[in-house]
């Protein structure tokens, strides 16, 4: 069984690796992923938060509903024009064990390509919410937390919030 990893543990500061096999094992970490997420009402999960050092991830578009489950995501481009949306994050809980939510910039559109859990090539442009839940899980995926992008004023603040253990 999966557990959340929060955000002093270590495997959210490394780059994960490389995914080179799709297996039934993948596609069962991917599943409770996905049972996770949706249990802790999130919209996306990357394998770094569970533990796991492999570059895949799950999200929800909540505007449509979809779900992706992405192996070894690349963002391709990133739109010149920025964004200021909330984030938070299923690792970065406040004493109440819930996400502690602030405003990121970010790019507000990107485009991406990955492989599907049936080993099928694929890209897709996302902007506004779903672009913002791609960014931040791929940014899971090489040890960046929503927290680094804050000014360091913003970021101690946040961190005051922080659940300890």
């Amino acid at each position: 069984m999966l557990q959340m990893h929060l955000c002093f543990d270590p495997v959210l500061r490394e780059i994960a690796a490389p995914v080179d096999k799709i297996d039934d094992v993948l596609h069962a970490i991917l599943d409770e992923m996905v049972i996770m997420m949706n249990d802790q009402v999130g919209v996306g999960l990357a394998a770094p938060q569970v533990g796991i050092r492999g570059r895949f991830l799950v999200m929800k578009d909540p505007e449509t509903d979809k779900l992706y489950k992405m192996i070894n995501p690349r963002i391709m481009s990133k739109s010149e024009k920025l964004c200021d949306m909330e984030e938070g994050c299923l690792s970065v809980l406040g004493g109440d064990n819930l996400p502690i939510f602030t405003y990121v910039t970010r790019p507000e559109s990107i485009a991406i390509e990955w492989t599907d859990e049936n080993g099928v090539a694929r890209a897709a442009e996302f902007s506004g919410f779903a672009s913002r839940i791609a960014q931040h899980e791929i940014d899971h995926l090489d040890g960046i937390l929503f927290i680094d992008y804050l000014s360091p004023i913003k970021r101690e603040q946040v961190m005051r919030k922080v659940k300890k253990k």
